[in-house]
């Protein structure tokens, strides 16, 4: 053996016995919604850290990033949620953001947590007093919704995955009563059918490969405008994924794509619970439905930026 073949294996030896676990170029191209030439030519890049050749194999760190084309802008309003989600600020946008978002959307799913329970949860991490009785799973989703929100701050730059997608769905729903159930799958794809508002939903079996292409496409388009936003969320909301829960995460994962696309957000409120329902009913036929409700919603999150003096 030459000396060259003999420090290669001794390389390879010392990964072997390495705890780090590795994925196939496959794997890795699934996981982040890139085709599998993509990843190959990142690998024999040198883009992504740890990757190593066995033979004509590529092995990526588990834990390996998508590389990331160039730094993404941040802006003006991203940047503030991540100062003051860092600085446990009260009283300014990411306060509100949390408070807002948490309650709407999960009083659109039938919470009956008050908005003022909201804010308390959130300021002092108890419920405060109450003169009724108090579902437990309302609290719990509460208290992971902050959390989901958190998360998207977070990852607000990165590129949608189906990862991302599960991730808020698991943190949604750990620690409630549907976790607590053998064929609920928290965190993954739904396990039996269902259907929202009487309307058949895609198949347990078929949800992967849908869920899969609705993101590639999403992903391929160069300049996103909130029209392209808007349909994602309604092709999502027709797939429903999950078992439950389909309707936070999905409104959840609209507000993570307006922070990376630099559209202002928005939020659904209760008051503009219907007419968000018939746009989703109506979109392809009257796309107007939707976008009228959500540019209802974005001037009401403009004003916010307006009275915290955030560009936009």
């Amino acid at each position: 053996m030459s000396a060259k073949s003999c420090i290669f294996a001794a390389v390879f030896q010392l990964k072997l016995a390495d705890s780090m676990e590795y994925i196939s170029v496959i794997q890795f191209a699934e996981k982040y919604g890139i085709s599998e030439r993509t990843a190959r030519n990142y690998c024999a890049a040198g883009k992504i850290d740890g990757a190593f050749l066995t033979g004509k194999t590529w092995n990526i760190p588990a834990d390996a990033v998508l590389p990331q084309k160039g730094k993404k802008k941040v802006s003006p309003l991203l940047q503030r949620l991540r100062e003051e989600k860092e600085t446990k600020l009260k009283g300014g946008i990411y306060h509100r953001t949390q408070i807002d978002l948490t309650y709407n959307s999960n009083h659109i799913e039938g919470s009956r947590l008050t908005k003022e329970q909201t804010r308390y949860i959130f300021e002092t991490n108890t419920l405060g007093i109450t003169t009724e009785s108090t579902r437990i799973d309302d609290i719990m989703e509460t208290v992971n919704h902050f959390r989901c929100i958190d998360y998207i701050i977070d990852h607000a730059t990165d590129r949608l995955t189906e990862a991302h997608i599960k991730q808020l769905h698991f943190i949604l729903k750990t620690n409630t009563s549907d976790s607590q159930k053998p064929w609920f799958a928290v965190g993954d794809y739904k396990r039996l059918a269902n259907e929202v508002g009487g309307e058949e939903t895609v198949q347990p079996k078929d949800v992967h490969k849908r869920i899969k292409e609705l993101i590639s496409n999403y992903n391929a388009i160069t300049q996103i405008e909130l029209d392209d936003i808007l349909n994602f969320h309604v092709q999502f909301e027709r797939i429903h994924p999950f078992q439950d829960g389909n309707g936070r995460v999905g409104r959840l994962v609209m507000f993570w794509q307006c922070l990376q696309s630099g559209i202002v957000p928005f939020i659904i409120t209760e008051e503009l619970r219907l007419f968000y329902y018939r746009g989703i009913q109506n979109w392809g036929r009257t796309d107007g439905f939707m976008r009228d409700t959500c540019l209802t919603a974005q001037d009401n999150y403009k004003a916010l930026l307006d009275y915290f003096k955030i560009k936009y």
